[in-house]
């Protein structure tokens, strides 16, 4: 009799211990366990050991770290009718681990939905340009925009950021065109402006060298040695009106002067044939 009874015994421990063995799980730290027992909500377990009994318990494990979803290329066309492919991507984290299981099915899978509907959506509502150029206040509002439809399933949406955005090649080659465009008018308009002021410091100068004729004479002098220390053979150099005008008032005089000798003469002539 003791020896199947021992033996019962021993079975029975064995079970024993392999049963306490099989309800132990074990919670990583940045995970959390949510409990179901016979099919009703048990609670949040975890990081450390915990008892789920075989056959009775079940043990859903929640990820709390920041996931990294990448939203597949989306075909969007803007406001101003433009065809792009975006491509985005999405960091997300569960705070609820309860509500991550009770509220939605698969919390991943639900999250790149509503993130793919966004991007479309709120890129669809902006031109080419905004697109391209204030890409910073897009991410804002597709941030927001799927935070508030994954707030109520325990998930936080920690950044929204657009990687990639291509556009036909025959935009592409249209922008460039408006860019080269852009670049030659505002070099015009710098060579315009550069021109007016030369214009008016060009005008001041000779309103202050008309004041003193000696410093244009100076001025003249400084020109002609700055070309000289270029060593070059042949200088043009203008002659200043102030020297040569000396020289062709008194050569007008002199053709005055003989014209009035030359009628004085006949009247003296005349003079004198009369008498």
């Amino acid at each position: 009799m003791s020896g199947p009874l021992t033996v019962a015994v021993v079975v029975l421990v064995a079970l024993l211990v392999a049963a306490v063995f099989a309800s132990l799980r074990i919670v990583k730290e940045y995970e959390r366990g949510v409990a179901f027992r016979l099919g009703r909500l048990r609670g949040l377990l975890g990081p450390g050991i915990v008892v789920v009994l075989p056959g009775v318990d079940k043990l859903v494990r929640v990820d709390l770290r920041t996931v990294t979803l990448t939203i597949p290329p989306q075909e969007v066309i803007t406001r101003d009718n433009v065809t792009a492919r975006v491509n985005a991507v999405v960091l997300f984290r569960v705070t609820d681990p309860t509500k991550s299981v009770m509220a939605v099915e698969n919390f991943a899978v639900a999250t790149s939905q509503i993130a793919q509907t966004t991007l479309r959506s709120v890129v669809g509502r902006a031109d080419l340009d905004t697109l391209l150029a204030h890409r910073a206040d897009l991410n804002e509002d597709l941030a927001a925009s799927i935070a508030s439809q994954t707030e109520p399933w325990g998930v936080k949406v920690e950044v929204v950021e657009i990687k990639d955005v291509e556009i036909p090649e025959m935009m592409q080659r249209a922008m460039a065109r408006e860019a080269e465009a852009e670049r030659e008018r505002r070099a015009k308009v710098i060579s315009a402006h550069g021109e007016l002021q030369a214009s008016a410091e060009l005008r001041d100068a000779a309103i202050t060298l008309s004041e003193s004729p000696a410093s244009l004479q100076l001025r003249y002098l400084q020109t002609l040695l700055e070309l000289g220390a270029d060593q070059n053979s042949t200088v043009v150099f203008p002659i200043p009106m102030d020297i040569v005008r000396p020289f062709l008032e008194g050569g007008r005089t002199n053709s005055t002067n003989d014209a009035s000798g030359a009628d004085a003469v006949p009247h003296i002539r005349r003079v004198r044939s009369d008498d």
